[in-house]
């Protein structure tokens, strides 16, 4: 804890975190009037590789627009440790990830509000997804907006290897779906993406630009968070460095609310340095406790995919556009407002659907491209046709964490996500890697499979697939769940229902981190979804719940 000694600003509100939920927040508290300070901890989105979609190869790997966090090494892994990049810029991982618009099912959310999460229903956080949307294209106006910040639209560059993949899953009985964000998620088609005119549309362009032009926000870039400032129980300010760990140190007051928006490995980082977390791990890290909460950096949970590779023949894949004229042609054709290579997401197809057909709805995601990289890592693309099916489980049960281990506010933390510790887990994705065999084999895809080279076919058997699963598996950088949202009679829940630190005032979390379990789902559009709630939250506004009919159940 740092004692509320102030010489600088204030502030009705500082938000912590300019990433995807920091400046939703931000623009929403904004646009009610209010004075805002958005601390951020990485540099402004000026980096042109950050706009063009096809950037996403580099800017994953970025030692200037990623935080370089590393696993430790993991037991369900053959004890391998992981790269978990998370975005270390103004936009945060939403200037750097795929690019995919997913919002889960119904149900996900409806379970959130059963175990103890008044005002978090499908039909009560229906509005919120809908209020940041500006769905381009054919939908439902039931479940899609049309007059949000953030322009979602269909994929405007197709492939002759991905038309052959829906075909083969609708050969296996999944069914065509066009609209997977609307009264259902199950089946096959083509993912939605936030690029709009060829350019990503992050959330810091989608929302903060809005805000910056009022005047009333104070934007403060390569500002790392290094406490939370108390008076009594009451977060009334932050102290913060600017440029590392030799620079000048700040504290500035929010007279409102302190709200943490750096995601799921930053937010209870920073609760912990502060001294809000678990006395064991505080105690070894030489924190003193200043509020207990032992749920703070426990139960984190990740998406683990494995990417099923084959080589393609009779088509030219993604492979061969990306480099030699061919790339150049697909640079002139992105220039010249034209559907190119350089205006994509890194997987085009999804399929949603079940690990065993006896399940009630989908367990499983594919992300798919007619492309293939090299032992099945993005960004390292092999230099002959290819065709990659990733494949994760929607909802892991296999529950890690993210524990400091210093009071040094520029040490990483100690993060283990426990990848496939869950018996749930390891049958799932054995599910999908045996569904993604029956798609190469199928007869619409087939003729484009020359072979698969990543599982080979000799791996056959469920170990055989479960160690592949284990040694060539990777993160989809999905992390949430770390200041777990629910009733505080629970003491591995962090924040109450209006996202309140419990036992704490003026202190809320709204970001991945809150989400109680897995949104079947890629986690933008939900962290999305929670950052509008959580604005209206803050302001004590209500919208009604929406009332779509009973299909969307699933």
């Amino acid at each position: 804890m740092v004692k509320a000694l102030f010489g600088g600003d204030s502030f009705d509100y500082i938000v912590v975190g300019g990433g995807t939920s920091g400046c939703v927040v931000t623009n929403r508290l904004s646009e009610a009037g209010f004075k805002v300070c958005l601390l951020e901890a990485g540099p402004k989105d000026v980096n042109p590789m950050i706009h063009i979609p096809a950037g996403y190869i580099k800017n994953i790997y970025s030692k200037k627009l990623t935080w370089n966090f590393m696993s430790e090494p993991n037991p369900g892994t053959n004890d391998r440790s992981f790269a978990l990049p998370q975005g270390r810029v103004l936009g945060g991982s939403s200037s750097i990830n795929g690019l995919n618009y997913v919002r889960g099912q119904a149900i996900d959310y409806d379970n959130w509000a059963s175990q103890g999460n008044p005002g978090w229903s499908y039909n009560e956080i229906l509005p919120y997804f809908k209020r940041s949307e500006r769905r381009i294209g054919n939908a439902d106006d039931r479940y899609r907006g049309r007059d949000g910040e953030l322009p979602i639209t269909d994929l405007d560059w197709h492939h002759p290897v991905s038309d052959a993949l829906i075909d083969a899953a609708v050969e296996l009985g999944i069914p065509r779906n066009p609209d997977y964000n609307g009264a259902s998620q199950d089946g096959a088609g083509y993912f939605q993406r936030t690029i709009y005119k060829g350019f990503r549309h992050s959330s810091a362009r989608a929302f903060l630009r809005k805000a910056m032009k009022r005047g009333n926000v104070d934007l403060r870039t390569n500002s790392q968070a290094t406490s939370i400032i108390f008076e009594g129980t009451k977060a009334v300010g932050v102290a913060y460095v600017v440029g590392g760990p030799d620079g000048a140190r700040h504290e500035i007051r929010a007279t409102r609310e302190v709200i943490l928006t750096a995601g799921a490995l930053n937010t209870p980082k920073l609760l912990q340095l502060s001294g809000v977390g678990p006395a064991d791990v505080l105690g070894r890290a030489g924190v003193r406790v200043f509020h207990e909460l032992p749920g703070v950096g426990n139960n984190l949970r990740d998406h683990y995919a494995v990417r099923m590779v084959a080589r393609v023949k009779g088509s030219t894949t993604i492979n061969d556009l990306a480099q030699g004229p061919a790339l150049l042609g697909q640079i002139a054709r992105w220039v010249f407002g034209k559907p190119s290579i350089l205006a994509v997401s890194p997987s085009l197809v999804h399929i949603f659907w079940k690990s065993d057909p006896y399940l009630p709805r989908p367990d499983l995601e594919f992300a798919c491209a007619p492309a293939s990289f090299r032992e099945g890592v993005v960004g390292l693309l092999d230099t002959h046709p290819g065709l990659t099916l990733g494949v994760w489980q929607e909802r892991p049960e296999s529950l890690g964490f993210a524990h400091i281990k210093s009071s040094n506010a520029f040490e990483h933390p100690a993060i283990q996500p426990n990848y496939l510790t869950h018996e749930t887990d390891q049958r799932a994705l054995l599910g999908g890697m045996r569904l993604a065999r029956q798609l190469f084999r199928a007869n619409a895809l087939s003729k484009y499979v020359d072979a698969e080279t990543s599982p080979t076919p000799d791996l056959e058997s469920d170990e055989d697939l479960l160690g592949f699963a284990r040694q060539k598996g990777t993160t989809v950088y999905h992390m949430i769940g770390t200041t777990r949202m629910g009733p505080r009679s629970d003491p591995g829940n962090v924040v109450d229902s209006q996202l309140r630190v419990h036992g704490l005032s003026a202190l809320r979390v709204a970001d991945a981190s809150i989400m109680p379990s897995m949104p079947s789902a890629n986690t933008n559009a939900s962290t999305l979804m929670i950052a509008e709630k959580a604005a209206d939250l803050i302001l004590g506004w209500h919208v009604a719940p929406a009332a779509p009919p009973e299909e969307h159940a699933a």
